[in-house]
């Protein structure tokens, strides 16, 4: 069993993340095996809020390239996570 923390890696903090938190939807980077339903239980866990869906996605990288070396970003996972009425996460506010 992996813990809250090692599935949930990061907040996306953007323009769109914000305007997003303020109806009940937050954005988070997660661990790519991680299902919706472990997304779901590490979320609860760790904001003690009641989520109400996970929507994930993963995010091709990106082509790079350094001076004649060509070589691509890592590849990584999206979640949406809404939460039910009257909850909310206090780490997007403000931010």
């Amino acid at each position: 069993m992996r813990s809250a923390r090692d599935i949930i890696i990061r907040p996306i903090v953007s323009e769109k993340s914000m305007r997003e938190a303020e109806i009940g939807k937050y954005i988070f980077e997660v661990d790519k095996t991680a299902n919706k339903i472990e997304i779901k239980q590490a979320v609860e866990e760790i904001f003690k809020v009641k989520v109400k869906s996970v929507n994930t996605m993963t995010i091709p990288g990106k082509m790079k390239r350094v001076r004649f070396q060509a070589g691509k970003t890592p590849d990584w996972k999206k979640a949406v996570v809404t939460l039910v009425k009257g909850h909310k996460i206090e780490l997007f506010e403000g931010a």
